[in-house]
This record gives structure tokens, C-alpha cells and sequence, in this order.
């Protein structure tokens, strides 16, 4: 059967192209290389996503006008964005909502943990799974054809068009438009190690956990980059938080995050610190713990807290190794004794307290200390004491397609008329690096909308004159 759209990938961003699509009226196929079981590729993991709002609205609390979030995101990224499209992002995550209400997605309040985010970020009701699982319903309904374990390996492209999609099987489907939806490739753990490269004797890569599916392998990232579409981001750039070295290869989620960091102190295998934990709220400074770690040595760190920390995060899935005493903790981590007691001395002596709130940046820091704690700092002194080992958490990377506000997909500058790109597959042009929570699931929801919109406008431009041609 040859349809109006072809969408490859089954996560947010491919739900919504789909979707979208489907509402304008084109007949729509979505190919999932996961199975069924799998499916919605690293959405099944998230749970909020990142709203501008001008007043208080149903879930959300106050207002984040537009010029914060843009000043939020700029902060993250350096400054490495497209404002253009960064814009679109925000105006568009005010609006989305209702949209999704009607695919069958609910949102909740904020619950207690989620740090500072009742304002910022909307909650699905469920999480990211029971938001996969709505928008695969509501494309039942609707008539999108869904096959599951079809991954694509290549396309038929003919001067920057789509003619087709080949799976690994040898099949060959045709559309008249295709959204590319795929995901990342931070499950391709050789394309990962090649893009970290050879730090001092070490190849950071291979201590890395991916914390989303292990279907993203950025197969159609390699093909198109070979087929001489234009390219945006970093390789080595990535959402790439510090979590539980406990946990999973693969799927970890979001349950071996250790949100404690801005609580306490960060060491590394040495004892040592290397960074300012309280430089900035947590949502908008965890996901730069996953890359800190990764350039420490061995790549891993230890979250050390003591009993007052305890109550004030999430807790995470995995209990934290306890002692009575610093000393004891230092054991029981396996850091060298001597070293870590002279940083967490140095670290109490520096700490000059003032009025401790961990929901503003408060006065609570360091003195003559390097690295500095600019907030949040308070003496490790009340046992017991805590600490979780961290090593790199892969969320998904940044290297992808570079697009525009129609998310065409780019060759020699030139966007293609029926091939788009929504989702971790061109977040790039939004992040060049860092991230802040809720923006990943923002920015999917709203290209994936528009290239499914764009996709089936061509693709009716595509049969209406393939119309014409055969009378």
C-alpha cells in the first residue's frame, strides 16, 4: 500500500507527526523498530514537559513568561542555540496542551520531590508511558497503521526528496512524505566511544549508562549524514545526567537519578571535588553532572550527604551506602580515607551559613574555597552520612539533522520539499549542549506536530498533481 506518510520512529515526537498528519486527513503509517512491548522509544521514560506561561493555568503555578525560558535555555546551552526555532519551541509549549488533552493525555499537579518545578514544567498523569500509550490509542482511532520490530536501515532519496524506506528486511515503502523520528544514537555504544574519543589512557564511553532505549542506534543519523544532508551538533554532546552506577545498561529512566547533589558534595575516585553543587537549581544544572563525571577519573563520582539532606529529594531507586562516620563512609565507598577527610574538613570549615532554603538561591555558601558552593552549603556533620557512587547517564545525544520553523530536512542549504525531521533527530538545533528539565519532551511535541502538518500538506501537493499527470 503507498501511503500519504510514512513516520519513522514511535516515541513523542513520531505520535505527534503521526497524529497531526492524520487529523489534516493523509493516511499514515508509523514504523516502531521496537516491539510492542518497547515501544515509544525514550518518552516511555519521561513525565513533564517545559511550559511558557503567562499567568497560572490548570497544573501550573505563577507564570513563566517567555524571556525566562528563553534566558533558561540560553544559560544551559552557552548561547549555542538557533533562537529562531528555541523561540518557536516556547511559544508553542503554550499551547500544546489542549492538543494533547484531546489524544487522550492527562496532566497532574506537581507531587512533592520534583524540585522547584511546579511552575515551569506540566506532569503527565502516569508519566511518559501512559502518555506513549494515549497517543498510540488515539492513533488507532484515528486510522494510523502501526508496525512494530521495523526498523529502517536506508532511504530512497532523489535529489533531496523521499521516494522511499527500506527495512532491514528488504522491504521497500513508499509515501509521497516522510517525518524522521528516530531518536538518537546513544545506544550505539561504538558510535558513542568514537565520539568521546581517548582521555588520558581512558575511553569515557565505556563506562557510560544509558538511561533510554536501546533501540535508539542513530542508524538513519549515519545514513542521512552519508547521503550529504546538512548536519547540526556536537556528536559528543548529549542530555547526560550523573545516576545510580547500580543501574542498567539500558532503560534506567528516570528512577536512577540521585537528585541530592546540590545538598551536599561531589568527589571523585581521588576523594577529591571538581565542581560547585550549588551553582544553580537543580533542573537547570543536573543535567551537567552526567558530563562532569564523565570527565573524571574512571568516570564516576560519589554524592556525599549527611542525615539533614534527607526528606528534601526524590528518593532514589536504588538506598545510598551508610555510615556513622565520615571515616566509615570513605571505607565503604572504597575512597582513600586521608584524602576524603581533608576535602569534607576543608568543605565544613568553608561553609558559612546563613538562612538554608533550598526553593531560592539563598546565602547559605563558602568561603576560600575552590571549587566554590554558592548556595546550599551546609557542613556534612550530622550522621548518618550517605553517599551514592554516580557514573554517566546517557539520555540521548545531540548530533542530528539541521532544519528550519518547517522542520524540512536541509541539503546544500536547500529544505527538501517532502522529508522532515522532528524529535531527539534534530534537537540539536535547540541544544547545542546542556539542557533543562521537561525541554526534550517540548521540543518533540512541537516539531513533531509541525513536520506532520508540513508532511501532509506535501503529500497532498504530491497527489494532486500525480492526479493531474494521469488524466
Amino acid at each position: 500500500m503507498h501511503y500519504d506518510v510514512v513516520v519513522i520512529g514511535g516515541g513523542n515526537a513520531a505520535l505527534c507527526a503521526a497524529l497531526t498528519a492524520r487529523e489534516a486527513g493523509a493516511s499514515v503509517l508509523l514504523l516502531e523498530a521496537a516491539p510492542r512491548e518497547w515501544r515509544g522509544g525514550n518518552s516511555q521514560h519521561t513525565r513533564n514537559l517545559r511550559c511558557m506561561h503567562d499567568a497560572p493555568q490548570d497544573v501550573l503555578l505563577e507564570a513563566y513568561p517567555e524571556e525566562e525560558y528563553w534566558q533558561d535555555l540560553l544559560k544551559v546551552t552557552g548561547g549555542k542555540t538557533n533562537e529562531e526555532l528555541a523561540r518557536l519551541t516556547i511559544r508553542d509549549s503554550a499551547q500544546c496542551r489542549d492538543w494533547m488533552r484531546r489524544h487522550g493525555v492527562h496532566f497532574q499537579k506537581p507531587l512533592s520531590g520534583t524540585l522547584h518545578l511546579a511552575r515551569t514544567n506540566a506532569f503527565f498523569m502516569g508519566g511518559g508511558k501512559a502518555l506513549v500509550n494515549a497517543y498510540y490509542r488515539s492513533a488507532a482511532r484515528l486510522g494510523v497503521d502501526i508496525r512494530y520490530d521495523t526498523p529502517i536501515h536506508t532511504l530512497e532519496l532523489i535529489h533531496g526528496q523521499f521516494v522511499a524506506a527500506h527495512t532491514a528486511q528488504g522491504e521497500r515503502i513508499t509515501a509521497h512524505a516522510c517525518v524522521l523520528a528516530a531518536g538518537g544514537f546513544e545506544s550505539n555504544l561504538p558510535w558513542m566511544r568514537e565520539a568521546w574519543g581517548e582521555v588520558n589512557g581512558e575511553w569515557p564511553a565505556d563506562q557510560f549508562l544509558i538511561r533510554g532505549t536501546r533501540f535508539n542506534t542513530g542508524t538513519l543519523i549515519d545514513f542521512m549524514q552519508r547521503a550529504g544532508a546538512d548536519m547540526i551538533g556536537d556528536p559528543s554532546q548529549s542530555h547526560c545526567v550523573a545516576i545510580d552506577a547500580r543501574a542498567p545498561l539500558y532503560d534506567g529512566g528516570i528512577c536512577t537519578r540521585v537528585d541530592c547533589v546540590s545538598l551536599g558534595v561531589m568527589v571523585n575516585r581521588h576523594g577529591e571535588r571538581f565542581y560547585d553543587e550549588g551553582e544553580d537549581f537543580w533542573p537547570k544544572r543536573y543535567a551537567i553532572w552526567g558530563r562532569l563525571v564523565a570527565q573524571q577519573p574512571g568516570q564516576i563520582g560519589y554524592a556525599i550527604i549527611d542525615a539533614k539532606a534527607i526528606g528534601r529529594f526524590m528518593p532514589p531507586v536504588f538506598p545510598g551506602v551508610k555510615a556513622d562516620t565520615l571515616e566509615g563512609l570513605a571505607d565503604a565507598l572504597g575512597l582513600p580515607r586521608d584524602a576524603f577527610m581533608h576535602t569534607l574538613n576543608n568543605y565544613n570549615a568553608a561553609c558559612r551559613e546563613g538562612t538554608f532554603d533550598h526553593t531560592v538561591l539563598d546565602d547559605c555558601h563558602t568561603e576560600g574555597l575552590t571549587p566554590a558552593k554558592t548556595h546550599w552549603a551546609r557542613s556534612i556533620d550530622v550522621p548518618p552520612f550517605t553517599g551514592y557512587a554516580l557514573r554517566p547517564g546517557i539520555t540521548f545525544t545531540y548530533l542530528g539533522l539541521k532544519t528550519n520553523a518547517d522542520s524540512a530536512v536541509h541539503f546544500a542549504g536547500q529544505p527538501s520539499e517532502n522529508l522532515f525531521v522532528a524529535g531527539e533527530m534534530m534537537a540539536g538545533n535547540v541544544l547545542g549542549q546542556g539542557y533543562t528539565a521537561g525541554v526534550g519532551m517540548t521540543i518533540g511535541t512541537t516539531f513533531g506536530r509541525i513536520a506532520g502538518a508540513r508532511a501532509a500538506t506535501a503529500a497532498a501537493g504530491q497527489s494532486q498533481t500525480h492526479t493531474r499527470g494521469a488524466a
